[in-house]
């Protein structure tokens, strides 16, 4: 379906909040891609980046059989043919991409197509259900961690009342302060740090609670039934944290601005309280994410 003279010319001129993330223009990104494409000639195209639109999308349609978007911002017009969108919000999840994609459009919406590997899946099979007692607890806030909430976190597991418990602290590649990390996690007793993981789950299954950003590694917990105390170190993460505390999913916090190392702190006293609440956290997290969501994506693209 090509968009109408009119509207093609008005959204030509229109830029996307995220337009800078391309590096260029996107009318050059997608001839430079058109020319890949002409040459690999794919039966399949995925797209995955907040810096395209329908305006990319309609120049590759003709030369692809299928096009697939993925997103999380519905915050634009997509011409494809399928569209995920793993992230849960709640009542709101079947109304986001109104006006935003055609009818034809399959649309895959919420955890139950999260994209997770097989371990995952593995490993949920093989544990036994969760006590809702903490002895051990995760930290990972991301690949970047910018603001080094990691940092905070590691300060308020050190506080009155939480020497006791273990700490796996995992820093991502571009962490700022690797060395100012090793040096809290050195002074707190029960503390081991870890970098270069290729995956959390083993850390997860081994964990009774996860404090964590929010964003892909929220289904990868979920599916292991690991409960969290989640703190919003990205834009696109509040709106789906607030709808999962609503529905008592996790512990949020708020934005990374706004949290406290205390405020940290006393979520954590909160589950060491209540160890009914985490079996519930956890029963429900499993619930929402099954961990075969890999497998309905492929039968419904390649079906």
């Amino acid at each position: 379906m090509a968009l109408g003279g009119s509207l093609a010319s008005e959204m030509h001129m229109f830029q996307l909040a995220h337009a800078p993330w391309l590096g260029c223009d996107w009318t050059q990104d997608s001839e430079q891609t058109l020319a890949a494409v002409r040459t690999i000639k794919p039966d399949l195209l995925v797209i995955d980046h907040y810096a395209i639109d329908s305006r990319w999308e309609e120049v590759l349609r003709p030369h692809v059989r299928k096009l697939m978007v993925i997103d999380d911002l519905a915050d634009r017009r997509h011409l494809c043919d399928f569209l995920l969108d793993q992230n849960w919000f709640g009542d709101d999840m079947s109304r986001r991409y109104q006006c935003m994609v055609s009818d034809h459009c399959v649309s895959m919406l919420g955890p139950g197509y999260a994209l997770l590997k097989p371990e995952y899946t593995t490993l949920r099979n093989l544990m036994p259900p969760r006590d809702g007692e903490v002895r051990r607890v995760l930290v990972f806030m991301g690949g970047s961690d910018p603001t080094n909430e990691t940092g905070k976190v590691i300060d308020a597991l050190a506080q009155p009342g939480l020497e006791h418990l273990v700490v796996d602290v995992v820093l991502g590649v571009n962490h700022p302060d690797p060395r100012g990390i090793a040096s809290k996690a050195e002074a707190r007793l029960a503390t081991n740090l870890h970098s270069g993981l290729s995956s959390l789950a083993g850390w997860m299954a081994r964990a009774d609670v996860m404090i964590s950003a929010g964003g892909s590694t929220s289904w990868e917990r979920m599916c292991l039934g690991l409960p969290a105390i989640v703190i919003s170190i990205a834009e696109n993460q509040t709106a789906t944290s607030k709808a999962m505390m609503e529905a008592g999913y996790i512990d949020f916090l708020g934005d990374r601005s706004d949290v406290e190392v205390q405020m940290i702190a006393a979520a954590v006293r909160r589950c060491l309280a209540d160890s009914s609440r985490l079996r519930r956290m956890s029963r429900t997290s499993q619930d929402l994410v099954s961990g075969s969501g890999a497998e309905r994506v492929c039968e419904i693209v390649l079906g």
